[in-house]
């Protein structure tokens, strides 16, 4: 990968030999792909979950809601990054899972080469299918490098993108829920 950017800034007409900025970049840059931007497809969603609980029986029908999950992914359209907040929901079926391995999740999936609206459906997909939820949802608000360094006009755009899984897909009512509750926390 290195060798890649090395070649990238070549062909771009950069001084590599003689700006010392520069020596050393094709390395750094290696190196921060693969360990902030491609590092989600070494986990899999299970991995990112980790341990399970039971959920008490006392809170069926519950939703668990956790928000301002702060993520960055890049695009793979112009592997521009694009960076904003997270909030995911779920309604316990069996299990509950600690609130520090829903982010774990999210960045399973951010850490990869992904459109903004496929991010939240492989996120509310994966709660569904790991942690056997009836109902779920990943909702994300972004802002992404592509649309507002590109064009001059949308510096201040912010990109909003929903994905519902089980009863939340199905039940307005359970989705007006979810919005009441995201709506009294600002």
């Amino acid at each position: 990968m290195a060798q890649a950017v090395k070649d990238f800034l070549r062909a771009a007409g950069l001084p590599l030999e003689t700006d010392p900025n520069l020596q050393r970049t094709p390395t750094r840059v290696a190196e921060v792909w693969m360990t902030e931007f491609l590092d989600g497809y070494a986990l899999t969603p299970e991995e990112a979950i980790g341990a399970m609980y039971p959920a008490p029986p006392e809170s069926a029908g519950e939703m668990v809601v956790v928000t301002d999950l702060r993520f960055h992914s890049m695009c793979p359209h112009h592997l521009m990054p694009y960076e904003g907040r997270a909030h995911l929901a779920y309604v316990p079926g069996k299990h509950v899972v600690g609130f520090g391995r829903l982010g774990s999740l999210l960045n399973c999936f951010a850490h990869r080469l992904i459109l903004q609206e496929d991010l939240a459906r492989c996120v509310a997909g994966a709660m569904a299918r790991v942690l056997d939820s009836p109902a779920t949802a990943c909702i994300l608000e972004a802002k992404q490098a592509c649309l507002r360094l590109r064009s001059g006009e949308q510096r201040d755009a912010v990109t909003h993108v929903e994905a519902y899984e089980g009863r939340l897909r199905k039940e307005g009512s359970l989705r007006r829920e979810l919005w009441a509750r995201l709506g009294a926390l600002k």
